[in-house]
């Protein structure tokens, strides 16, 4: 695999005060090391990877959990079939302490069934176990659900999230690498649908990367940053920032936190995108050359610029959206796409 660039990392902090609102406006992905040495799963890890198993099943509610589950023809890595019209893996319920199970049978095998739960909200299967082991965002005004991530050696493909993130290495080590959204064009995104985790995936093997038919993902290396996490530490990836997550121990467990900072009543941006591939993507070049200005004016431009030149009575959406004007443009969208 190619490498790209170390990662910014910060050392030394304390983790109940983190600079999460700087890292968010900084708009930079950073490393923090040792934040989470504290958590009773870290500690558990670093004496043996089944007393770190045996530390979770100590918080198992018992309840199925959905996990992907994949021959070791996969080689870990939860992708497409050959054409990129099939998953090449299943999806499977089963309680975690059964998953746990079958991770831990595997420990010693060089090619191991691939086993992963992914963004299992903590909450409802492993209660108590945020008691002792929570990055504190909570402390900071931060409502974001914490969610676990268990498998053996799994790789995430290269794809991105709308929020920001915390993520926090527990048990195992990961190798992340990093892209800015502006190298999309050199990812080659794969379908939208369906997706092996619910979001756009890179179509490039980061292991095996196919330059010849992927010839532009060398320049996306070349704005890559990568760096490995050690248990107890943690990174902070921005929002729409492409990610490629590798687990690199027989078990691994990762918890992590997505919030944004925009109001709760703005819409989600990828149902506009959606709405924007079907109404404008195929249209005449000149009529998209048109749209293009439209747009800028009205969303990528200055928030205000549209609107300023009214009386403030009269700006409607033009002005700054409120709960009360995001729930009549909800109503209005909603009645045009039910025509």
């Amino acid at each position: 695999m190619l490498d790209g660039l170390p990662m910014r990392t910060l050392e030394g902090l304390d983790a109940t005060a983190l600079p999460l609102e700087s890292l968010v406006a900084a708009g930079e992905p950073v490393v923090l090391r040792g934040i989470a040495n504290g958590w009773g799963l870290v500690q558990a890890g670093a004496r043996s990877l089944q007393e770190a198993m045996a530390y979770l099943r100590g918080f198992d509610a018992g309840v199925p959990v959905p996990y992907s589950f994949g021959g070791p023809e996969i080689e870990g890595r939860p992708f497409y079939n050959a054409d990129f019209t099939r998953l090449n893996f299943e999806v499977r319920r089963g309680v975690l302490t059964e998953v746990l199970d079958a991770i831990g049978d595997h420990l010693d095998s060089p090619n191991p069934p691939t086993y992963y739960v992914a963004s299992l909200l903590i909450a409802r299967a492993l209660p108590g176990f945020a008691q002792h082991n929570d990055a504190g965002l909570a402390g900071q005004g931060i409502d974001a659900s914490a969610s676990i991530w268990i498998g053996n050696r799994v790789t995430a493909s290269c794809h991105y999230d709308i929020p920001d993130n915390l993520a926090c290495c527990a048990v195992g080590r990961r190798r992340f690498t990093l892209f800015p959204p502006e190298q999309i064009g050199n990812l080659y995104p794969g379908p939208m649908e369906p997706t092996p985790g619910g979001q756009v995936v890179s179509t490039v093997d980061f292991e095996r990367p196919d330059v010849d038919r992927h010839p532009r993902f060398r320049d996306a290396m070349a704005s890559a940053q990568t760096a490995t996490l050690e248990p107890g530490d943690a990174i902070f990836i921005p929002g729409l920032w492409w990610h490629h997550v590798r687990s690199l121990e027989p078990f691994n467990v990762l918890v992590n936190y997505w919030w944004r900072s925009a109001p709760a009543f703005l819409g989600s941006p990828l149902p506009a995108l959606q709405h924007a591939m079907w109404a404008l993507r195929d249209l005449p070049a000149r009529e998209k050359q048109a749209w293009a200005r439209i747009f800028d004016y009205y969303v990528f431009g200055p928030g205000e610029r549209a609107g300023q030149h009214l009386p403030e009575a009269a700006r409607g959406e033009l002005a700054p959206f409120d709960e009360t004007q995001a729930r009549r443009m909800r109503a209005q969208l909603l009645g045009r796409l039910n025509r």
